[in-house]
């Protein structure tokens, strides 16, 4: 019977690449390709947001992380990233949205210079290159298994490059309309999933399974461990989760590329705004709904431990009961969207580094505007450039060792602070110029290097004392302080830029001086 599970599988990935394609249609100029002229839905490109931070590996752990112990604290993270999003959608989408970019790191162009928005996004894609090479080799892990299940005995390069290529296919076509189309079709096939399995686990478990489920604290939301080395090191301590949580979230959805790329697709300033804070209400929902997975699991497998259940880690309990508790076909459903999430943070991933190579980087080498026609090219090149690149360090990560779920988290917090703190420089220390701002970006990522590799923590476990690093919610607010410090103090130093104020005072409603580099409406 596992046959017609590969069957739905098999259709499911070739319907999401024509159904990209289909709702994409064809793309014309370079805007059109990387923002869909900003003529998308503002709901599809919430859903895509969510789809887009959305791996694997979330899909996986959040269940068993509520199976093992952590309960609901992943609503309880959601709850400070919302937080950050309202931030967001107030402060910088207005910026990005009436500036007519097609990139976050146009802002930075128009209010320090070329060489601060060559350095930023040059560090977004080689941090994006990073984080998501690590991603899609992680997402290849399970993905594996489950094949292994089915009787589908494929390597890890194999499935990389079959995902790869499947994805690659309606991204260079259909340019950012079919990512996000796709996005939110993947999205509501994993989420659908969930409540599915909910609606099953609950038929099994009834009224007494949740009740046991929350006397054993697997509903817990908040962590009111105070300890500051708790604090510190635990992304579930409530400062930590909310407090910093909130700082991450601007960072992650305000200055990087990869998530801003979709709000300048909205129609208007007050569709973006929606999108943003809507998503992060969307994936407080999703978080509760994978967290209510891993309780009612608790109640199906009578609290028994991974060992006992035969299995080698918390992130094998969700696929087990996919495999083995639901009927066929509805388990190959189920596999699909597991395989939708990673191609939808890998789709997202090539468009936005293809954006931001042509828009900000490449564009600058430019005497006079290109051609739409030879734009257009060029972003489909860079497309399929970033996929290949990818796809290789993907398949070279593979032969290595270590944890690479934990060498994925810890990649946003060698840049994100510095990111964040650039666009934060720009808005707050108005004396401060362009070699202010490269040379406090360039000394808070050596900082934030030296802190996530070598800083740690002593934490008491279980009687025993263990060097812990720093909560990841932590070392965005680290570096934003180090880069306004830095920044602020060198300003101090010279007469502020005759423009500044000029630039502060029109919000970055001005005519964007680049948009024609990528095509304007």
């Amino acid at each position: 019977m596992r046959q017609l599970d590969l069957v739905v599988i098999v259709v499911y990935l070739v319907a999401i690449a024509v159904i990209g394609l289909r709702l994409a249609g064809r793309q014309k100029t370079a805007k059109d390709y990387f923002v869909g002229e900003s003529h998308m839905p503002w709901w599809t490109v919430s859903f895509s947001v969510v789809a887009t931070e959305t791996s694997v590996l979330t899909v996986i752990s959040v269940p068993g992380g509520a199976y093992s112990g952590q309960a609901f604290g992943n609503v309880e993270l959601a709850l400070g990233y919302v937080i950050g999003r309202v931030v967001v959608a107030t402060v910088l989408i207005p910026l990005y949205k009436r500036g007519g970019f097609v990139s976050a790191y146009q802002y930075l162009r128009d209010r320090f210079g070329l060489k601060m928005q060559g350095l930023a996004s040059v560090t977004f894609v080689f941090t994006r290159l990073l984080a998501e090479g690590v991603r899609l080799f992680a997402s290849a892990i399970p993905i594996k298994l489950l094949l292994d299940e089915f009787g589908v005995h494929a390597g890890y390069r194999v499935i990389i490059v079959v995902l790869t290529l499947i994805t690659v296919v309606y991204t260079y076509l259909g340019g950012i309309k079919a990512v996000i189309w796709t996005d939110a079709i993947q999205m509501g096939l994993y989420l659908g999933g969930a409540i599915l399995a909910i609606a099953v686990l609950s038929s099994h478990v009834g009224g007494a399974g949740f009740a046991d489920a929350l006397h054993a604290g697997h509903f817990r939301l908040f962590d009111t461990d105070f300890g500051l080395a708790h604090i510190l090191t635990s992304p579930f301590a409530l400062p930590t989760a909310i407090i910093g949580g909130a700082i991450f979230a601007m960072a992650s959805h305000g200055s990087d590329q990869l998530i801003v790329q979709r709000i300048l697709a909205t129609r208007t300033l007050r569709d973006g705004q929606k999108a943003m804070i809507a998503s992060g209400i969307f994936v407080t929902v999703q978080f509760a709904a994978f967290s209510l997975v891993g309780a009612l699991l608790w109640s199906y497998n009578q609290g028994k431990s991974f060992k006992d259940l035969g299995l080698a880690s918390s992130d094998n309990l969700y696929p087990d009961f996919i495999l083995h508790g639901l009927p066929v076909v509805v388990s190959g459903l189920l596999v699909a969207g597991i395989l939708g999430a990673a191609m939808g943070s890998l789709s997202s991933a090539l468009n936005s580094m293809s954006n931001s190579t042509v828009a900000d980087i490449i564009h600058s080498f430019f005497r006079s505007t290109p051609s739409e026609e030879f734009l257009l090219r060029l972003a489909r090149v860079m497309t399929l450039v970033w996929a290949v690149l990818m796809a290789v360090f993907a398949c070279a990560f593979s032969t290595s060792t270590g944890n690479v779920y934990l060498t994925g988290l810890t990649i946003a917090g060698y840049t994100y602070g510095a990111l964040l703190g650039a666009f934060l420089l720009g808005r707050l220390v108005r004396r401060a110029n362009e070699v202010d701002s490269v040379v406090a970006f360039v000394v808070t990522i050596a900082v934030m290097t030296y802190i996530v590799r070598e800083v740690k923590i002593d934490v008491t476990v279980a009687g025993a004392t263990v060097p812990t690093a720093i909560a990841a919610q932590w070392l965005v607010p680290i570096g934003v302080v180090i880069t306004l410090v830095v920044g602020g103090l060198m300003s101090l130093f010279h007469r502020a830029p005759e423009a500044a104020e000029a630039r502060e005072g029109d919000d970055g409603s001005g005519p964007d001086r680049a948009t024609a580099a990528v095509g304007t409406e």
